[in-house]
């Protein structure tokens, strides 16, 4: 095992989502995780290969049998760490909480939910959309006439996994200096909840209004928005700095002094259509190749599979084959990706000895 994290020894409790995610990330960064798999669990997804998968060894225990109980106990008080995904009060009943491993003091418990481990909604189902609803996160993404999910993106994998990694990370440290370990109850409402700081302060300052497509960054800004191309395709603008923005329009051959001024609101709506019309006339990639590598910010609006081809995505090495590499960037030990391997019970029980 090589990587950053290399000394790490993690047990995780197969679950979906965050909880894969963050394991991930710290196998890719050379953590030793090993993931504990229920016999027969489903997937909602039927793959041949599940990405977040990558990285660790696994193995398939019965929980609720004693010998199933037994290895993962093993495992984990050899253990820095454990995450698990289950609704709170799960791995208690299993005699696997975070209180059954007084033998091992130093253990971080790395605890992933939608809710968290308290409040009147700890023990209720949800998924990444019912979680955002609660933030104040959803009502704030979309077009006009309703809110529209971001993919999974906010709240798994940016308010749930890495809060959870960094959570955990933490608590490894510190552990490491006291030699006591704790509970992380990362939850993905508290995490978009602290994602939302500069909006809610933007609010707080009356300068963002509680209106989809209003605001600078929701798209109601005309110099913050997509476009359609002639093409069928979308362009990216970014142009917030007036600096940029003048780039931008003298790219887009308009002339600044014949626009409506971008400071007021009021005049967005024309100056949206001035630009709608602009940009339509011209393909994306006509428009990217007259854009891209200047200062009026502005980008091709790729599709998931056109991403990897992308010159710069190539040229950093974004991709591994049809994964993303591991990230971020670290300059000496970048991270690495690994297959793991299914683990035999007898393997489970000598291992980290």
């Amino acid at each position: 095992m090589s990587g950053t994290l290399s000394s790490l020894r993690i047990v995780e409790i197969a679950g979906i989502g965050p909880t894969p995610f963050s394991a991930m990330w710290l196998a890719d960064h050379g953590a030793q995780v090993v993931r504990i798999g229920r016999p027969g669990s489903p997937q909602i997804f039927p793959m041949k290969r599940d990405v977040l998968d990558r990285g660790r060894d696994w193995l398939e225990l019965d929980l609720k049998s004693p010998e199933g109980r037994g290895i993962a106990r093993g495992l984990i008080l050899r253990a820095d760490a454990v995450i698990e995904g289950m609704r709170p009060g799960v791995m208690e009943r299993l005699g696997l909480g975070p209180g059954d491993f007084p033998e091992n003091p130093r253990l971080v418990y790395g605890r992933m939910t939608g809710w968290g481990q308290t409040g009147p909604l700890a023990h209720s189902a949800g998924h990444d959309l019912t979680y955002l609803a609660i933030t104040g996160a959803l009502s704030a993404i979309g077009p006009r006439d309703h809110p529209v999910p971001p993919l999974n993106l906010v709240g798994d994998f940016a308010a749930g996994s890495m809060y959870l990694v960094a959570g955990m990370l933490a608590a490894i440290l510190r552990a490491r200096e006291t030699g006591r370990g704790q509970v992380v109850d990362a939850a993905i409402t508290d995490g978009v909840a602290h994602l939302m700081a500069m909006i809610s302060g933007l609010r707080v300052n009356g300068l963002w209004r509680d209106e989809r497509q209003a605001n600078l960054l929701d798209g109601g800004a005309p110099y913050y928005s997509c476009y359609p191309c002639a093409c069928g395709g979308f362009l990216a603008v970014g142009a917030i700095e007036p600096q940029f923005w003048a780039e931008l329009v003298r790219r887009l051959g308009l002339s600044e002094a014949d626009l409506p001024d971008r400071s007021d609101p009021a005049n967005w709506t024309a100056l949206r259509e001035i630009l709608a019309a602009r940009i339509a006339t011209r393909s994306r990639d006509d428009w990217a190749a007259e854009l891209e590598g200047t200062d009026a910010c502005a980008a091709p609006v790729l599709s998931i599979a056109e991403a990897p081809s992308h010159a710069h995505n190539r040229a950093r090495g974004a991709y591994l084959g049809d994964d993303p590499r591991p990230a971020p960037l670290l300059s000496r030990e970048p991270g690495s990706l690994r297959e793991g391997r299914r683990l035999s019970a007898e393997e489970a029980r000598d291992l980290w000895r």
